[in-house]
């Protein structure tokens, strides 16, 4: 099972990283693959893959601030959380996906 992910934080600094972080260790424990496109300071780092996208079960998108590039989900299952919420409960996030999707 595969799950596609944006984080960004306002400053798209340490909060955009810790949440594409809590994510990726919820796939890890529960056996989902999870790719995690960042939008920060630094810009778009790891951009999601068309196949990725296509491949996905969902889209996690992680923000507290506007994102480019949403319309690649279109037709696609999308939950939206802020950054916070999901640095605090990836592993039930991920939990839910699996079980809703398995």
């Amino acid at each position: 099972m595969k799950v596609v992910a944006i984080t960004s934080c306002p400053s798209g600094v340490a909060h955009t990283y810790m949440a594409a972080e809590a994510l990726k260790l919820a796939g890890e424990k529960e056996g989902v693959e999870v790719i995690v496109e960042t939008q920060g300071g630094s810009g778009v780092e790891n951009q999601l893959k068309p196949e990725d996208i296509d491949e996905a079960v969902c889209a996690v998108i992680v923000n507290d601030v506007d994102l480019s590039g949403l319309d690649r989900f279109k037709g696609k299952k999308v939950l939206k959380m802020p950054v916070g919420d999901i640095i605090k409960k990836a592993d039930g996030v991920i939990r839910t996906i699996k079980h809703k999707f398995a």
